[in-house]
């Protein structure tokens, strides 16, 4: 009723969790359309910093992150539209992390953009030499070279 209220009439299909101990960034990730995906991000226990890029061609804040702490203990909840890349840190020892999402994961429309991309500047409050990257995000591409079929109405 409070997404209704705010005229967010979003269908979740596909719950994930994840769980991950400190210093994991995991992302930035994100499905290309059709297969775009929006999220709704919360965590269960311990705390993350939650990062949205704008991937939207033509938007104005095209290129820019927002981030905000999610924690089982402030209860807050992020909503990422499409057409935004998804990443997080795990700020806690431990983090568990639940994420809605309105279609469901499609292989083939998976994309990313290295973590560490200096254009975007992103400051996930993990220190330098305590970052936890999996390869498969090591191999995501820098954001000017990403995969990008959003474009900004």
């Amino acid at each position: 009723k409070t997404l209704q209220a705010e005229g967010i009439n979003i269908n979740f299909v596909q719950d994930n969790q994840s769980s991950s101990n400190y210093g994991v960034i995991r992302g930035l990730h994100y499905q290309l359309n059709p297969y775009a995906q929006v999220k709704l991000i919360r965590v269960l226990a311990g705390s993350i910093l939650d990062v949205a890029v704008d991937i939207r061609k033509g938007s104005p804040t095209f290129g820019k992150n927002f981030s905000v702490e999610l924690s089982a203990e402030n209860k807050k909840q992020l909503f990422i539209p499409s057409g935004f890349a998804h990443g997080f840190s795990v700020l806690s020892e431990q983090a568990e992390v639940l994420y809605k999402c309105n279609s469901f994961y499609n292989k083939e429309s998976e994309a990313g953009i290295l973590y560490n991309d200096p254009s975007l500047n992103i400051d996930w409050k993990t220190p330098a030499g305590k970052e936890i990257i999996s390869e498969k995000d090591l191999g995501l591409p820098l954001f000017a070279n990403c995969r990008n079929n959003f474009e900004y109405k």
